[in-house]
Parts: C-alpha cells; sequence; structure tokens
C-alpha cells in the first residue's frame, strides 16, 4: 500500500450546475445566468493553467449520452474552450480500447456525467484505463478529473449505491459499494438539499465513521486539492458531516429496518469559498486563512483498486 499525497485536483459537482442555458420559451424553468461568474464549467478549466484545455466528457453513466455529450460541447464552447470530445464507453471491453487509452493520457481535464454511478465502477473497474487516470491525478499538479452528481459520488472508495429517503434513518436505508477509488477519505453525496438526503448521508458516515461525509448542492461542488483540502465552488451549499467524535453508535448492530441511534455527529455548512481540512476535520471560512501548519504535503492511505 503506498502513501503519497496527490497532486492533481478532484472537482464534484452536486448535479444540474449551471451550463450557461438560456431560457426555452416552452418550459417555465428559470435560468440564472451565474454561468461566467460563479460558473462551476469556468473554475474546471482556470484548474489546467490553459485558455483552451483538451477536455474529455465521459457519458458512460447517463442512459442518454446522445442528449448529455452534446450539452457540454456547447457550455464549454461558450467558455472558448473547442477542444472537448465525448467518450461514450459502454462496456467494459470499450474502456479497454487503445483509442480511449491515449485520449485520457492527452487529456487535462476527464469530466463524468451524471447517470448511475454503479456503471462507472462496473465499466472501469479493473482496467488501464483507471489505473493510469489514478497515476495521472497522483503525479499531475494540473490534472483535473471532474464528475457531476453519479460522477461526482463515483470518487469515493466508499460509494453510496443508492438508498430510500422515505426511509431514511433506518437501517439499510443506504446502498453502499465500492466506487472508483479516487478518494479515500469521504463519502460524496449529490443533489445533496433538494432530494433530501441528509438521512442516507448520516447512515453511510454512521456505518465509516473514520470517512468525512460531503453532501453536494445542486449548481454546487467541491475543489480537492492534495486529496484533503475541500473547498467549496458554485452558487448553493456543501454540508460536511464529521464521525471522528460519535459516541454510541448503533449503526452495524441494528437490524435491517430499525431506527438508528448515533451519538455527536458534528456538522458544518459551507457557502462559496468556505474551506474543510479534512485531515485536521477543521473549517476555515477561506483560503486566506488557513494555518502554515496545515498546508505542508498530507499523507493518506491509497486502497488498493479491487
Amino acid at each position: 500500500m503506498k502513501t503519497i499525497t496527490p497532486l492533481g485536483k478532484l472537482i464534484a459537482v452536486g448535479g444540474n450546475e449551471d451550463k450557461g442555458t438560456y431560457p426555452n420559451p416552452k418550459t417555465r424553468r428559470k435560468y440564472y445566468l451565474n454561468f461566467f461568474e460563479l460558473g462551476i464549467l469556468k473554475r474546471i478549466v482556470l484548474e489546467t493553467g490553459k485558455l483552451d484545455p483538451q477536455i474529455e466528457v465521459i457519458t458512460t453513466a447517463s442512459m442518454i449520452p446522445a442528449e448529455v455529450g452534446p450539452i457540454y460541447t456547447g457550455s464549454f464552447a461558450m467558455l472558448n474552450c473547442l477542444k472537448v470530445g465525448i467518450m461514450d464507453i459502454r462496456t467494459p471491453e470499450d474502456a479497454r480500447q487503445p483509442e480511449y487509452l491515449e485520449r485520457l493520457l492527452a487529456a487535462d481535464v476527464v469530466m463524468f456525467s451524471g447517470g448511475n454511478q454503479s456503471r462507472l465502477r462496473e465499466m472501469f473497474g479493473e482496467t488501464d484505463f483507471l489505473d493510469r487516470m489514478m497515476q495521472r491525478y497522483y503525479a499531475e499538479p494540473n490534472f483535473v478529473i471532474a464528475g457531476t452528481s453519479a460522477g461526482a459520488m463515483a470518487m469515493s472508495q466508499h460509494m453510496i449505491r443508492g438508498g430510500s429517503v422515505p426511509d431514511a434513518l433506518l437501517k439499510g436505508a443506504v446502498k453502499m459499494g465500492t466506487g472508483l477509488g479516487l478518494l479515500s477519505a469521504a463519502i460524496i453525496d449529490s443533489h445533496f438539499v433538494k432530494r433530501g438526503r441528509f438521512g442516507r448521508l448520516i447512515e453511510s458516515v454512521a456505518l465509516h465513521p473514520k470517512l468525512i461525509g460531503i453532501g453536494l448542492g445542486e449548481d454546487t461542488g467541491v475543489l480537492i486539492t492534495e486529496g484533503n483540502l475541500v473547498e467549496t465552488i458554485g452558487s448553493n451549499l456543501v454540508i460536511i458531516l464529521d464521525g471522528h467524535n460519535i459516541q454510541h453508535n448503533n449503526a452495524a448492530a441494528a437490524k435491517k429496518g430499525t431506527v438508528l441511534s448515533i451519538e455527536n455527529v458534528t456538522m458544518h455548512v459551507l457557502a462559496k469559498g468556505n474551506v474543510y481540512d479534512m485531515r485536521e476535520r477543521k473549517f476555515y471560512p477561506s483560503k486566506d486563512v488557513l494555518a502554515p501548519a496545515v498546508t505542508p504535503s498530507v499523507v493518506i492511505d491509497i486502497p488498493a483498486v479491487k
């Protein structure tokens, strides 16, 4: 087991990120043009350090890839990013094609769309594609791996596969699985506030109390650097659940369907610009006030990807 600090960047998005969409007269949905000021996609581009980075959008998780791909192509084009490719990998055999591996190695950004997070593990598990993406994440400072909704949730080693919101905080309401293993210190949930997913993230943290729960609001995300520092980006909020100080906890022993009993879960609410240090378990209003002792390299364990 190796213990090194990743030099690359993860950007996990809660879903429904503003893509610069203009109002459609056939719908009543209200669009906000936060895109150029608060836009997460703009931040993804900025973190590469390039004006026109090579971006590869992976639509594997989606069941409507033909619709999802062009949306991102058009959205990045509004940011004058024209080198955008779509990887519609549908099978594990597709993920092993040399063409996709070559494109991965040439990319500045790899972005996973929303859909079903379990599909990402099914398609990319035990592939050179995942191995090389992991190697680049640990070795290259400006390499960005982004994911929205299911694409964000799949970053975790311990991944939420699903869960019943009405049965929240009843044992078994959350379904856990193995993710892509990019983030070993946290569990990510998406569409967090609007879909009322507090209960399933609390249960996830109760089952894995040494991990940090990250609940992402819509059009909101986190930039994770050093595998550890979590900065909120976007227009909404992020919930952090910390189970390190849990005392009474019946999550492991309770029978399925019974009420959970958990003492002393710590919660933080992060707005744009706030930072949470997962190693020190500390909240900071901004990166500007990070203590010097926090910023050196952080040693984290990287579980073997199975």
